[in-house]
């Protein structure tokens, strides 16, 4: 069975930019001494876009995965970000649709639906409601311009204003975007940026040197939060849209998992350094794909992404075939009994992602489910490049939805742990 035409709008390039436009990316403030434990936690939910029949999903993640590439090889050598999205030949309007959106609000001009997206580091509102302005909003100089690679751009002004997340975050002096064109951001506000502060350097303009403080950064040095520190948990919806995660800053939630938190330094290895990028290996059952190779976490990623080499292997392995309606890879009722575990080896931990995480989820709102009984369809993608390219391996959201996420900026490193949605058989 094919799967619908989906509308597209993953994860995209934006954080909400607040006061910090003279913020140099070497003059970062000083983090002043915590004065208590604070943590805030925000609900998160996600969103499938359908509309109509087949979608290209392998595609648009590949196109976001080279946006993310080239971002983060301009980050890291410190020279412009590309001007135009590289989208290739794909139709936007097929890529699967996979959000994780909070409340957010301007003082009190309501901005209902943000995407979150921990590839990128820009906030800004206006897609779908215009942006009201309030006695403390504050116009900056600059103009605001970002593109993704999926095709969706947006562009604005820069503005300053207290900003309050969900049902009471306050941000203070939060500089974000307000948009004045976008393309491809229906039915949602903007973008919620929770990648590091260096990937909005060149998004400015006149100022195209400065970063903007994201509003992780901000919460920390304004002391609103104890440690410099982001946690993700989500579990596999059933139905959807619904509630099904939680954004937690300045710590975490140790009801989200079930063993300890286990951490892996950023890696150095370019582009993947710019983002929340770890070293790993890469095991299915007893063949291993990729021994020690750089990659990331990415929330605006559906599928896992493999280098191409090590993609070709797994395919082979599992014993799949390419469904050129979906994109996707199948097996058959018969070979998913046979499916071997993925494991990801992470500063000499393995983690376990079982046969039933990598198949396409079964979900009674939408009619693709996992196709019917003739296939099962897996959620492996292929990166299309192939390994040593600095980011050898993508964990999108299915990934992250079997494991707590923490993204701790103050030590450069990620840690993951089990949750009792890890090794279960929801799909």
């Amino acid at each position: 069975m094919s799967l619908p035409k989906l509308l597209f709008f993953s994860a995209l390039l934006l954080v909400l930019s607040y006061a910090c436009d003279s913020v140099n990316v070497h003059a970062m403030p000083t983090a002043a001494t915590p004065v208590s434990n604070n943590t805030i936690t925000l609900p998160i939910t996600k969103h499938f876009n359908f509309t109509g029949s087949a979608g290209k999903i392998l595609q648009h993640d590949q196109a976001r995965i080279r946006a993310l590439h080239a971002r983060g090889i301009a980050s890291a050598t410190g020279t412009a970000p590309p001007l135009t999205p590289d989208v290739g030949n794909i139709p936007i309007e097929n890529a699967l649709a996979t959000y994780n959106v909070i409340n957010h609000y301007v003082r009190h001009a309501s901005q209902d639906l943000l995407i979150v997206d921990s590839g990128s580091a820009n906030t800004w509102v206006g897609a779908e409601k215009p942006f009201v302005h309030t006695s403390t909003t504050r116009e900056l100089p600059n103009s605001m311009s970002v593109v993704y690679g999926n095709g969706a751009w947006m562009s604005g002004m820069e503005y300053e204003d207290t900003v309050v997340l969900g049902s009471g975050m306050t941000v203070p002096g939060q500089y974000f975007g307000v948009a004045s064109s976008t393309y491809h951001f229906e039915g949602f506000d903007g973008v919620l940026g929770l990648g590091p502060g260096d990937l909005t350097i060149g998004t400015l303009s006149p100022d195209k040197t400065s970063l903007i403080l994201t509003v992780t950064d901000n919460l920390y040095f304004q002391d609103i939060i104890s440690s410099y520190v982001l946690s993700i948990s989500f579990e596999p919806p059933i139905d959807g849209p619904v509630v099904n995660g939680e954004l937690t800053f300045g710590g975490t939630d140790p009801t989200k998992f079930v063993r300890e938190i286990l951490f892996a330094p950023i890696t150095t290895a370019s582009p993947s350094s710019s983002y929340f990028g770890v070293d790993q290996g890469v095991r299915y059952g007893f063949e291993t794909l990729l021994s020690n190779n750089p990659g990331i976490f990415d929330t605006g990623t559906s599928l896992i992404l493999l280098a191409a080499d090590a993609f070709n292997n797994y395919i082979s392995l599992a014993g799949a075939e390419y469904d050129s309606v979906t994109t996707l890879y199948r097996i058959t009722p018969e070979g998913y009994e046979n499916l071997q575990s993925l494991f990801f080896t992470i500063n000499g931990v393995e983690f376990d992602f079982i046969p039933n995480a990598q198949i396409w989820p079964v979900r009674p709102d939408v009619e693709h489910n996992r196709g019917s009984n003739e296939y099962v369809y897996l959620i492996i993608g292929n990166l299309g490049t192939i390994s040593g390219s600095g980011m050898d391996v993508v964990l999108g959201m299915m990934f992250i939805e079997r494991f707590y996420t923490v993204f701790d900026l103050e030590n450069r490193q990620v840690g993951l742990a089990a949750t009792p949605f890890t090794g279960s058989i929801t799909n």
